[in-house]
């Protein structure tokens, strides 16, 4: 191996310069772009280790296909400008689709995840044939405008929660079952020429956060998702890690102390308190109309405080959460995203920090999502492109995946 002596660098921007790992150090430098661009030739360099005439040979390779761009020249420094490089937007393009109990998102992005095209159906309990129509309604549309490039669609990817239809929930309907008997993946491969990609939808969103939001910052890091449903997911090292079982993450099955009985022998789960679901429950009982999140904006002064009383209760639960994660995974950052409105995001965050010790170095920093409500929708593009992209993040399972049911656990 050619590399700068003393340099430390990542695991997934390290390779070597001889003939037979072409293939290897082309995904190096490409995953060095997609990160950090705009970079020039000879930050490349320094990140991998790779020798200026092997950066040339790759990156001209890499421009030839097309796969990536020089966008601008550096002024301000001495001697020549360096030229900028970039991924080309128009390298690829994918579809990503998330399904959830209360909504289905659909949206196709381009090469450096931006949201091209976007159809949106807030809906719960959406059945399998009518998923099956509204998805091949928006892919139609998204070709039909030419929003995107099918001879460069890199695939399609789906994010959905396990067990959807299987685990009983508030107002879940006795056909909303079927989904546990619709193959999903089959029904998607027979829409569609393109390889189709599937993961858990809150494991998806931490794959966009890695791809296009905190992955910039931290390669390891909790994701928590207050949806329909709690949801967690965990990146390790710039990787998804879904864990022997493909349960890695699954903070609604955490147990906390019943507050509601302090000498009751009980525990509750977490997932069944801190969700959309139950929020929209809680105000009803205080007389307060909400079933979708665009609703929680627009409440008046005793709607508000309500949902302050609301996230303020729910703060203590996941303070213990943060704890517990912090001290078993010890992740650089936990952020929490999902589709809770952003400034009600921030002020749970608040309200969390008050139960945890000021200055504590052992605990790991709490975030906001940097991405919005469709985290897991562009999680879900983020795997085809993650794919043809060659990126860390890539994952092989994906390609075969399906929502995880009971009897799957006990066969693998």
């Amino acid at each position: 191996m050619n590399q700068i002596t003393g340099t430390r660098l990542s695991p997934d921007l390290t390779g070597a310069n001889v003939e037979d790992a072409g293939e290897h150090n082309r995904a190096v430098v490409l995953r060095c772009i997609h990160r950090q661009a705009p970079i020039s030739r000879a930050e490349i360099a320094r990140q991998t280790g790779f020798t200026k005439p092997a950066i040339a040979r790759i990156v001209d390779r890499l421009l030839d296909e097309g796969l990536i761009i020089e966008a601008r020249r550096r002024h301000g420094l001495r001697g020549q400008p360096a030229i900028e490089l970039e991924i080309n937007p128009d390298a690829f393009f994918a579809i990503g689709i998330n399904i959830d109990r209360d909504h289905l998102t659909i949206v196709a992005v381009d090469a450096v995840g931006n949201v091209r095209a976007r159809v949106h159906h807030e809906k719960r309990y959406v059945r399998p044939a009518e998923f099956m129509q509204l998805t091949a309604d928006a892919i139609s549309h998204f070709q039909r405008s030419r929003l995107i490039d099918d001879a460069h669609l890199a695939g399609i990817g789906l994010a959905m929660p396990d067990w959807l239809g299987e685990i009983s929930f508030l107002g879940m309907p006795d056909d909303y079952s079927d989904w546990m008997e619709f193959d999903v993946r089959a029904a998607l491969e027979n829409l569609t020429q393109h390889p189709v990609f599937i993961e858990n939808e809150t494991n998806a969103a931490a794959l966009a956060e890695l791809d296009y939001g905190l992955g910039a910052e931290s390669r390891s890091f909790f994701y928590i998702a207050i949806n329909a449903c709690l949801g967690g997911g965990l990146v390790l090292d710039g990787s998804g890690h879904r864990g022997a079982m493909a349960l890695s993450g699954e903070i609604g099955w955490l147990p906390i102390a019943n507050d509601r009985d302090k000498t009751a022998q009980k525990v509750d789960l977490l997932g069944e308190k801190v969700t959309l679901f139950f929020l929209y429950k809680f105000l009803a009982e205080h007389g307060i109309r909400a079933s979708v999140p665009q609703d929680l904006l627009s409440l008046d002064g005793h709607g508000r405080a309500l949902v302050s009383k609301w996230l303020k209760e729910m703060s203590a639960h996941l303070a213990v959460a943060v704890k517990h994660i912090g001290m078993i995974v010890d992740p650089d950052a936990i952020i929490i995203g999902g589709r809770l409105p952003i400034r009600m995001i921030d002020e749970l965050l608040r309200y969390v920090h008050e139960h945890l010790t000021a200055g504590d170095i052992t605990l790991p920093s709490l975030h906001r999502a940097s991405l919005g409500e469709d985290a897991s929708a562009l999680g879900a593009a983020a795997m085809p492109m993650g794919a043809a992209l060659m990126l860390a993040s890539a994952d092989a399972v994906q390609r075969t995946r399906s929502p995880l049911k009971f009897m799957d656990r006990l066969n693998n």
